[in-house]
Formats: C-alpha cells, structure tokens, sequence
C-alpha cells in the first residue's frame, strides 16, 4: 500500500489544482460515481417518458395507450442518442486524464416532461457531462467531437440497416438513425454551450466535415 486513494467523484476529492488527475492515482477503465448513475437514470426514465408523450397523438393524455406502446421505441431513442452522446463526452474527458461526470438539470428535465405531456413536444436540456480541469482548447474539442460523431456513427448504422429491414422493424432502425442524425447536428450549431462552438474553436475544418456529414445523413433520411 502506497496510502494514496483513488477517487471516482471530483465531489468527493480535496482541491488539488484545476489540471485533470494530477498526481492522484488513477486506475485504468472508466470511472462512474454513484451520484452520475443516480443522475443518468432519472435523466434516462424522464427522457423515455417525455418522448413517449410526445409520439403519441395528439392529446397525448387522451391517448395514454399508445404512450405506453411508445415506451419501448423510446427508451431505444434515449439509449442511442441522449446515453451514448453524454458516455462519448465522458469516456473522451477520462481518457485526457479529467474528471468527466454527467449531471443533470432538473428544470430542464422538469421542463421536457411538461411539455411532452401537455402539448407533445420535447425541447430538452437534460445536463451534461462537466468537465473537472483546464483542458486545452485541442483537448476540449476533442471532447466536445466525441458525443456528435458517436450519434453519427449510430446514425449510419441504423440508416444501412433500414435498407435491410421492412415493417416495424425498418421503422425503428429509420427512427434511431433520424434522431441521432438530428441530435448530431443540433449539437454541432456554433452557439452558446452546444458542441459545435467548443469543436469550431478548435478547429474549423472538423466541426465543418461534422456538420455536412450531419445534413447529408438527414436530407438522405427525408428524401
């Protein structure tokens, strides 16, 4: 025993500087805390839930049959799109040695909820994952490129296999694809706290390849 302690959580560690893992220890594989779980599942199941209402028709609360039917379908959209987006932020973060933890955002979460249910639509801000540390403007466009590329990556996969499959199943493999192809590139506008603006910072000719890749998966979608 060397007496030096692991952390899994920047909340449960003392100040130790403002640059990643420092000299604290770090075993390899990616770090969840039990606050980040906790947190990830209630974004998760609110998700599910606000999208369901909003795939339903319209009144949603009078179609609360076909809201339940929804359920699965949307669980698959937040588990491809919202989880697997905030896990790329995350491994990226941890992989350049810095404290990657999700946290979510109740207002957010409470706000998506009720307008999925009152009216059917789904404006979200869920959280995000933050970021303990100074990451360079390379390093934290890096970061910022992780969570969009994988919702591409998703995005072309399920767009072959709705060439592969008809019926329900084509249905929900042209969903997957549209909703992580929508994701990708709302995430990559250049405004305000959105990937984009931290993946144009760092480099233009990415974050422009990103974007048009982006369009060309969605208009490929709606003709």
């Amino acid at each position: 025993m060397n007496g030096r302690k692991t952390y899994y959580s920047f909340h449960d560690i003392p100040f130790r500087g403002t640059d990643g893992y420092d000299s604290l220890s770090l075993e390899p594989g990616m770090k969840f805390s039990r606050v980040e779980i906790v947190q990830i599942l209630i974004a998760m199941v609110v998700l599910t839930v606000s999208f369901s209402f909003a795939f339903a028709p319209y009144p949603p609360l009078s179609n609360l049959s076909a809201v339940v039917g929804n359920l699965p379908l949307s669980f698959l959209a937040i588990a491809t799109a919202f989880f697997c987006h905030e896990i790329a932020h995350k491994y990226m973060g941890q992989k350049f040695g810095y404290w990657s933890e999700f946290r979510m955002f109740p207002q957010g979460l409470l706000f998506a909820l009720f307008l999925g249910v009152t009216v059917g639509i789904v404006f979200a801000a869920p959280g995000a994952v933050q970021i303990f540390g100074s990451p360079s403007r390379e390093k934290m466009g890096k970061i910022a490129a992780a969570g969009p590329s994988t919702n591409l990556m998703i995005s072309v996969l399920f767009f072959l296999l709705w060439f592969s499959f008809g019926g329900y199943l084509g249905y929900v493999a042209f969903f997957i694809a549209y909703i992580n192809a929508f994701l990708a590139f709302f995430n990559l506008l250049p405004f305000g706290p959105l990937d984009g603006m931290k993946i144009f910072r760092w480099k233009k000719e990415v974050w422009g390849m990103l974007i048009v890749v982006s369009l060309g998966i969605f208009v490929a979608l709606m003709v």
